[in-house]
């Protein structure tokens, strides 16, 4: 699994963190999680505890980025309380940047280590998986390559579309394949990617919109973009490919108290809620079907999750800059 020992992953953390506002004010929280589902989340804290949350959420094209850089550019001023990411890579940056406040949930106490950052400036939970979307009725099963290296294969990447990999989870998966494989082989990957006429479009879910349109085969998405169109097209199908150590990426959500915001206690409040296991629980069962970080959860809700590289969220932070420049040379020139 994307996990290990996260303290490099960890920026230090000094100092005190104002307090702020009486109890009872609204927080600020910038989330790139998917509306429909962050929605309802905060719905069920707002009803548990009267509070209201203020929220800004980014663009599907540019999920999580877009935030990221608000809150590096806001440095110094009031901005957001909290953060909550659908993906973790850029949350582990902030955190590098001194940009996040250290608080350790109690909440999270059941939450593996692996799962919260050293310093506690973050804590991940629910996840997702990588995967390649199909259509049964129109690919079989069987036909497709069981490796993600393989689909730059100019049979595959012609029939191949893939999200912007500068944004969300698609730039993390791009980066886990340079941390695995080194930075040679990863632009040798986009390279043939390229030639061979994959589709850049502008979202996860904008690529199994293609598949279901017939316009291309096969997309590099999100297990929640899938679940969901499946509404529509119940022969819609997804595998879980290996991407060279055992496993697929999986990317869990994180949070994280933003330093310098002006409602601490409301912001620490809200990330107990968010951390919690009630949430975990309602992000598997809701058409996300998030994967628990929790054994015990996986156990309750009889979630298997899918073999998953070993590879650890510091070592794909790392990747994120190299990764993302060689996509801009090459998938996006």
């Amino acid at each position: 699994m994307l996990a290990g020992v996260l303290a490099l992953a960890c920026a230090s953390v000094a100092g005190c963190e104002r307090k702020g506002g009486a109890a009872g004010e609204s927080p600020l929280l910038y989330c790139s999680v998917d509306t429909e589902f962050a929605r309802e989340v905060l719905a069920e804290y707002e009803r548990r505890t009267g509070v209201k949350v203020r929220v800004i959420f980014d663009t599907e094209a540019a999920k999580t980025t877009g935030l990221v850089q608000r809150i590096l550019d806001e440095e110094g001023q009031t901005g957001a309380d909290l953060f909550w990411s659908n993906e973790i890579f850029n949350t582990i940056l902030l955190s590098r940047r001194g940009r996040l406040a250290a608080y350790v949930s109690p909440a999270a106490a059941d939450i593996p280590e692996a799962y919260k950052c050293a310093a506690g400036t973050w804590t991940a939970f629910g996840m997702r998986a990588r995967v390649v979307a199909f259509d049964s009725a129109v690919t079989p099963r069987a036909s497709l390559p069981t490796t993600w290296e393989a689909y730059a294969a100019p049979e595959w990447a012609s029939k191949l579309a893939i999200a912007n990999p500068l944004f969300g989870t698609t730039r993390g998966h791009v980066a886990a394949a340079f941390a695995l494989w080194g930075e040679d082989r990863g632009r040798a990957y986009l390279e043939r990617l390229r030639a061979g006429g994959a589709a850049v479009l502008d979202s996860n879910s904008a690529t199994v919109r293609a598949v279901l349109s017939g316009n291309r085969v096969i997309a590099f998405t999100d297990t929640d973009d899938v679940i969901v169109a499946r509404k529509q097209r119940p022969t819609l199908d997804m595998i879980y490919p290996d991407l060279g150590d055992g496993g697929t990426v999986l990317i869990p959500n994180s949070v994280a108290i933003v330093r310098g915001g002006a409602h601490r206690r409301e912001a620490e409040s809200l990330y107990d809620f968010l951390v919690s296991a009630d949430v975990e629980r309602m992000l598997a069962r809701s058409d996300s079907r998030n994967i628990p970080v929790r054994s015990a959860l996986c156990e309750e809700l009889g979630v298997t999750a899918p073999p998953a590289s070993k590879l650890t969220f510091a070592r794909v932070a790392d990747a994120l800059e190299a990764s993302a420049q060689a996509a801009r040379e090459i998938l996006l020139k």
